[in-house]
């Protein structure tokens, strides 16, 4: 079994689940990111942050240190 967190999760789930729990608004205080602040949805976020690889980072850092309150 793999102790990488992020194992066999895709970006979407990441990304839905990170906006159930906190909502575009509070992440886009968390994570000060375009497809966050300015008419966000989860497809234009994707879309960005397939392509951005730092902006991809932050999401998975902030899902990863917010696990614990997902339960």
């Amino acid at each position: 079994m793999s102790n990488d967190p992020l194992h066999g999760i895709t970006l979407k789930v990441i990304v839905e689940k990170l906006v159930d729990f906190y909502g575009f608004d509070t992440l886009a205080e968390l994570i000060s990111i375009r497809c966050f602040t300015h008419n966000p949805c989860i497809k234009s976020s994707l879309t960005f942050l397939r392509k951005t690889d730092w902006a991809r980072k932050k999401v998975e850092e902030l899902y990863v240190k917010s696990l614990s309150k997902f339960h």
